[in-house]
């Protein structure tokens, strides 16, 4: 059981990488028990925290404290191939002692291995069972196992060290929806200290609070997900309105002191008349001239005073509006009338053994999920009619220009700039015409011209899809495999925010469920072998599974 007083506190966390780039200065955290939702833009510092507090990175200052046992689950887990079950589950030594008491060999040495886990075996397969890994011998090595199994097996040597404070980072990356919602019910039974960082919705529902890193501070909103959007907007409206009447305050301090000018002007043009026609006496004369002189130069400074106030004024109150921005782009080109034939599928069976029998057409501008277990063959289902693998028979025939973001966005040449990246797909294209196309998908000025190996996860993925829409021709047909994936909640709005504009159809192959809600979903098909129709309520519930 969790201690009930554990908890992680950073205290004056400073942390730069080794070029210099600092990611940390001066930070503060404290977290106890709970389960706490650490959300943020990617390179924010999430994954670069969780692996400071765990001791895999060494802070250049400050202080991490952990009070009790931690446990950590990185994103990037892998396990030896070579290894058994339970050794990475981390209870060998014990079931080995075990299994030789019960064989006769009741030795000091097998005793002290075993301590108090005598049902080390029993809670083993229970945890086994509790993430659906129940068929999974103890016995079997890691390289038998799928690359979502082998995430869930790291959780559940977790689960069995019982760690006072957890950290998970990313855990449903690559599980498919059963083993997503296995993590689910494993999440909600913690008791103890719990950091996610996550991009999945559904998971972050299930936390008691979010900490939102953004500009090298956490912000902390109480409750789950949707109470932190409901929170985050209420804060953005208010500081907008903050912006709008600080903008209009420096509108008015600009008239105002040109105001102050005008009649300066005219008081010193009224007063050089007046010397001029000499109708007062010189000393007279001399002492208004001064004292107008005076009066001008208050004038000016008080109202540019005024002005440079309303200025910071304003650059405080922009400061508080997150820099999310959404893309917005219009993409007519890309527009499929209703009923036009767009894909024909014909008695298709695919390489990895999954087929399509029959005749299936996408007509007009469909929005079609596909939807299935892990290796049940979306993304080789998705190659093929692409034209990038070859079908072990019957055929997949596209009747527009079509296009295909895969999951790992090796559409891009890392040696080129993102202008010259789209430039490729889009040759008729000037200069001109792509800047300002880019500009849509957020890269204007010099992040145009940055080489597309220097991108953020976020940004790549940006330039990936810009390069596919504005291609030429337009693709109509738009495939998407598993887009979300290591994507940061901002980048998954914007990517909603430009499917949004598209206006031909789409094919996209994800486990998430609310994503693919978002972005209007007309049919939903399951690849389990077969392919056929199915429904978000049975997606949700992933009853092909059971």
């Amino acid at each position: 059981m969790s201690h009930p007083s554990a908890f992680l506190s950073c205290s004056a966390l400073s942390f730069d990488w080794p070029d210099g780039t600092p990611v940390f200065d001066g930070f503060q955290l404290t977290v106890g028990p709970g389960r706490t939702g650490l959300i943020g833009l990617n390179g924010c510092g999430k994954s670069t925290l969780l692996k400071l507090a765990a001791g895999e990175l060494t802070p250049s200052g400050g202080r991490i404290s952990v009070a009790g046992t931690l446990g950590h689950l990185p994103q990037d887990a892998t396990l030896d191939t070579a290894l058994r079950v339970d050794e990475a589950l981390g209870i060998r030594a014990a079931r080995t002692a075990l299994h030789a008491i019960e064989a006769g060999e009741a030795t000091e040495a097998n005793f002290a291995a075993v301590g108090d886990d005598w049902d080390v075996e029993e809670r083993a397969l229970a945890t086994l069972d509790q993430l659906g890994l129940a068929r999974i011998s103890l016995d079997r090595t890691v390289g038998e196992l799928s690359g979502g199994e082998c995430v869930l097996l790291r959780l559940a040597a977790l689960l069995l060290a019982r760690p006072d404070v957890l950290l998970l980072d990313e855990p449903t990356n690559n599980l498919d929806l059963k083993a997503r919602q296995r993590l689910y019910a494993a999440v909600e039974s913690w008791s103890g200290v719990m950091v996610l960082v996550s991009h999945d919705r559904e998971l972050l529902e299930r936390v008691d609070q979010i900490a939102d890193l953004h500009d090298g501070e956490v912000h902390w909103y109480g409750g789950n997900f949707s109470a932190y959007e409901r929170m985050l907007a209420t804060e953005q409206e208010a500081a907008e309105r903050t912006v709008r009447a600080a903008e209009a305050d420096v509108q008015r301090q600009k008239r105002e002191l040109a105001d102050a000018h005008l009649k300066l002007a005219r008081r010193k043009r009224y007063g050089q008349k007046m010397y001029d026609t000499k109708r007062e006496p010189k000393i007279v004369m001399g002492a208004r001239k001064r004292s107008a002189q005076e009066s001008a130069g208050k004038h000016r400074i008080m109202h540019t005073e005024r002005l440079a106030d309303a200025r910071e004024r304003l650059d405080q109150a922009a400061e508080a509006v997150r820099d999310d921005a959404e893309i917005r782009i219009e993409l007519p080109a890309t527009e499929v009338p209703p009923g036009r034939r767009v894909l024909t599928l014909s008695d298709l069976h695919l390489a990895h053994g999954a087929s399509a029998p029959g005749e299936w057409e996408v007509r007009g501008p469909e929005r079609i999920a596909l939807v299935g277990g892990n290796g049940s063959g979306k993304t080789t289902l998705l190659r093929t009619v692409a034209g990038l693998l070859p079908p072990v028979s019957g055929e997949a025939v596209t009747h527009v220009p079509a296009r295909f973001l895969p999951q790992r966005l090796d559409v891009l040449d890392d040696d080129r700039s993102v202008v010259q990246n789209v430039a490729r797909f889009a040759p008729q294209a000037t200069d001109n015409q792509i800047r300002a196309r880019l500009a849509h998908f957020l890269f204007r000025g010099a992040r145009a011209d940055r080489a597309a190996g220097t991108l953020s996860g976020g940004e790549r993925f940006r330039a990936t899809l810009a390069a596919l829409l504005l291609a030429e021709p337009a693709p109509r047909l738009l495939m998407l495999d598993e887009p979300t994936n290591n994507l940061d909640l901002a980048s998954v709005r914007q990517l909603a925010g430009a499917l949004d504009s598209y206006e031909g159809a789409l094919v996209v192959a994800s486990h998430d469920v609310p994503f693919l809600e978002s972005i209007g979903i007309t049919r939903w098909l399951l690849l389990d072998g077969t392919l056929r129709p199915t429904c978000a309520e049975e997606v949700r519930e992933s009853r092909w599974h059971d």
